[in-house]
């Protein structure tokens, strides 16, 4: 595993703090959200100097690519629709803006700059989202980019339109505290909100209603943080909030679906969590060259962030974590985000850095396929589902080449003989082996970048 540090990755060199971070699909480049001098701030980044320390030496080679200050007040949220085609952010100013990469019409420079720092991408804000009374603070697109959800202070979560901005499906309220944290299903059946009020809540998109209050691990909880950052596993079965409390020790609450249990629990943090996000990936274990395969149950991969300025990151496979590295940040981690290849993961803090972490497949196992992802996903939750999505999909206008691709795939994998079997029992990740109050360990492999 690699550590980087890139120092050139801020808002103005002023160690301003960055709220957000999110990686582009395609993972040539990033965006941050955060505070500017006098305004929110919005930066998409180039990922190559990044990854290659030669292209980061090269000064042919642009760093930043893009600066977008329309935003009146702090950015808290950026987030990259599914297709990459667009970039959601939200903020104090109560406002969600919808960008979108527009033609390069002569050199743009970046406002409010006094050197020759040039916009290489020029990226337009094509939508605004007037709805919320107070600060957005969390904004999420949800599979197959149908809907976006925003969710704000004034505790509420407002659900739009994403293939008819600016309309407005439904406003959920039941929140009785400011609204910190949005994650959506994987395979579009839940949205999941959690908030200062102590709970979290998960809403059916069926008819937009309650499906369960969850309150019991956060009872305990004092004090706030200033967000709530919460996961779903990628095949479903798994939800991990933020701060939640276990015999007066801070961790993160793992949520079953299969009736919303709350019997686990990631642990050993000095502070309150307040982030944590699942690698978009299942992964099994590596099997050695020239070995007869063994079959195995697949696992899932989750960062957990910290006000403790610490990262740990766990395998449902181990009983400890992964690796954990303290003192990652000055202040305090705000978000985290997976390359979609589920080996490298991208931390950003309220000190105004951001780090990444280059894991090797060594290290994590074998991914799955999209095919054998799929498979687990029809042997949990049966082909109803699958073709409600569908149906939801085809009642829409596709109004790009990649959703119609993305349609034309999921045809031509559906398994025709695809049923709800008993199978699934032996494909789905468990958690089982997660036990509370176990100690972190410490990171041994750690290279850095100045």
């Amino acid at each position: 595993m690699k550590l980087l540090k890139p120092s050139w990755v801020n808002h103005n060199g002023l160690a301003k703090p960055i709220f957000s971070v999110d990686l582009h699909p395609d993972g040539t480049k990033f965006a941050t959200g955060g505070q500017g001098e006098d305004s929110g701030k919005v930066v998409i980044w180039n990922m190559a100097p990044v990854l290659r320390e030669e292209d980061e030496n090269n000064e042919n080679i642009p760093k930043l690519l893009c600066q977008m200050d329309n935003h009146l007040a702090c950015v808290n949220c950026v987030r990259w629709s599914n297709n990459g085609l667009y970039l959601a952010s939200g903020g104090d100013d109560k406002l969600v803006m919808v960008w979108k990469r527009a033609a390069l019409i002569g050199p743009s420079t970046v406002f409010g700059s006094s050197s020759k720092l040039a916009n290489v991408e020029q990226w337009r804000c094509v939508t605004i989202l007037r709805n919320h009374t107070g600060d957005v603070m969390d904004v999420a697109w949800s599979p197959h980019d149908v809907w976006l959800a925003s969710c704000s202070v004034d505790n509420t979560i407002v659900i739009w339109n994403a293939r008819k901005f600016p309309e407005i499906v439904m406003t959920l309220k039941g929140h009785t505290g400011l609204v910190k944290g949005l994650t959506w299903d994987p395979v579009g059946k839940y949205i999941a909100s959690q908030a200062d009020d102590h709970s979290l809540k998960v809403w059916r998109t069926m008819d937009w209603q309650l499906e369960t209050n969850i309150t019991k691990p956060f009872n305990e909880c004092g004090g706030t943080t200033h967000v709530l950052r919460l996961s779903w596993s990628p095949d479903g079965q798994y939800l991990v909030s933020a701060h939640a409390m276990n015999n007066s020790g801070p961790t993160a609450q793992i949520i079953e679906r299969d009736g919303w249990k709350t019997n686990m629990d990631f642990v050993g943090h000095r502070k309150a969590v307040t982030v944590v996000k699942f690698n978009p990936k299942l992964f099994k274990k590596k099997q050695k060259n020239g070995s007869t395969p063994k079959p195995s149950s697949p696992y899932c991969c989750c960062a957990v962030g910290s006000k403790d300025r610490s990262l740990s990151v766990w395998l449902t496979s181990l009983k400890r974590p992964l690796v954990v590295i303290h003192d990652l940040f000055d202040k305090s981690i705000m978000d985290i985000t997976w390359t979609l290849n589920g080996l490298g993961l991208m931390v950003c803090s309220m000190d105004g850095t951001v780090a990444f972490l280059d894991f090797s497949q060594d290290e994590l196992g074998d991914s799955l396929n999209e095919e054998e992802k799929n498979s687990i996903h029809q042997n949990i939750y049966g082909k109803s589902l699958a073709i409600t999505m569908e149906s939801q999909l085809s009642s829409t206008i596709i109004e790009n080449p990649e959703m119609l691709k993305y349609q034309q795939e999921r045809q031509s994998n559906q398994n025709p003989n695809g049923t709800q079997g008993s199978d699934h029992e032996n494909q789905t990740p468990k958690l089982t082996n997660v036990l509370n109050g176990e100690s972190l360990e410490d990171i041994r492999k750690v290279r850095r970048y100045p």
